[in-house]
């Protein structure tokens, strides 16, 4: 865990473990606005109690970067403590209702599962200000740009942009601390144009902070684009040849940038999604 990195003025990254998790805020005149809520409500709490101590100013507004649970699962804790507004993709509830919840409930059912999760109490909270389109929110004074992003990392993917400091904050969309994760509801041939898209309005000194790891610049997410490109090449090969997902991940060169379990993800729902047309 780290402290508060002040990355442009008044917007701040502080990175958690477990999971290298990138928590932003951004200060207004009064008050401040958080970026995702990490995986518990313990974890939640941690952060509500080093804005206390750090800043002397109230949480005015929190925002989900996507549905996942290592950005969500501590919502119950700011919509029950501070009743501030939790904006994000109109999507997230239905994530939710597909992917998170049937999870939440086999650990809670059987905590062995997953031991390492604190999931006991968790009460699935989805945003309580659902973001269709692209909307300027303005809490305490700090104009803030919600963008809903096509399907990608996931359907539910929210980049955030603070203007008047060209800063974005794109949860994991891009990932910096280690390979862009395949995981539920993930989309691989879109998600390369998504980051495209964005490429057309981030600038070359803009600062990006992403879901997990160092602040990271224009040319990283490149890089990270051709990478993804890649792997949704070799995904569309190795169906069109026929090959296995054993086959196909055995069939990579061995410059390809991420771990086998990583395109095994990648490789399974790719597969799904062309076997379904």
């Amino acid at each position: 865990m780290s402290a508060w990195r002040e990355v442009a003025e008044g917007v701040f990254q502080r990175r958690y473990d477990p999971l290298d998790i990138s928590i932003s805020l951004i200060r207004g005149t009064a008050g401040v606005t958080i970026v995702d809520t990490r995986s518990s409500p313990a974890e939640a709490q941690e952060i509500l109690a080093h804005v206390a101590a750090d800043f002397d100013l109230p949480i005015v507004a929190v925002i989900n970067s996507h549905a996942h649970y290592d950005h969500t699962f501590g919502n119950q804790v700011f919509a029950g403590q501070t009743g501030v507004p939790i904006y994000g993709h109109h999507l997230v509830a239905t994530h939710f209702q597909q992917f998170e919840s049937p999870r939440l409930k086999r650990q809670q059912q059987d905590p062995a599962r997953e031991p390492d999760r604190d999931w006991a109490t968790v009460v699935l909270t989805p945003p309580t200000v659902p973001v269709t389109h692209r909307t300027r929110i303005s809490p305490a004074g700090r104009d803030i740009d919600l963008i809903p992003l096509p399907p990608g990392h996931t359907d539910t993917d929210l980049a955030v942009f603070v203007p008047d400091q060209r800063v974005w904050i794109l949860g994991d969309i891009v990932e910096e601390s280690g390979p862009p994760m395949f995981g539920s509801g993930c989309f691989p041939f879109g998600w390369p144009d998504v980051l495209e898209e964005l490429l057309t309005e981030i600038e070359p000194r803009d600062c990006i902070i992403p879901g997990h790891g160092s602040v990271i610049n224009r040319d990283f997410v490149i890089a990270q684009l051709a990478d993804l490109r890649a792997t949704a090449a070799m995904i569309r090969d190795g169906w069109s040849r026929g090959l296995s997902i054993e086959q196909a991940v055995a069939a990579v060169s061995d410059d390809y940038p991420w771990p086998p379990q990583v395109l095994e993800s990648a490789l399974r729902r790719g597969y799904s999604q062309l076997s379904s047309g």
